[in-house]
């Protein structure tokens, strides 16, 4: 009898919960948005990434407004450099028109 008391509290309180997340996402107050600003920009972007050999990368990976180079290996993972992330000027393809 204590155990169904226990899971009819647990069952009210996800049941609040979701009534409540429901709620307000329908007011337009609370929104799920992933990798996403409020303002639709990316927060968390993968730039390029080099292969160096199988166990061992480097990825340029930008942050809201920083840019970090990471090294990735077996042993873990190296932040080697950050900047600012207007420093990194886009590549110019070249057309061939």
């Amino acid at each position: 009898m204590e155990i169904a008391q226990q899971l009819l509290a647990i069952a009210l309180v996800l049941g609040a919960l979701c009534a409540a997340v429901w709620a307000l996402k329908r007011k337009g107050w609370a929104s799920v948005r992933v990798g996403a600003s409020r303002n639709g920009q990316k927060r968390l972007e993968a730039i390029d990434r080099l292969v160096l050999t199988p166990h061992h990368s480097v990825h340029l990976i930008r942050v809201a407004d920083r840019t970090l180079l990471v090294g990735l290996s077996p042993n873990g993972c190296n932040l080697l450099e950050t900047s600012p992330a207007s420093s990194l000027a886009p590549r110019e393809l070249d057309h061939p028109c």
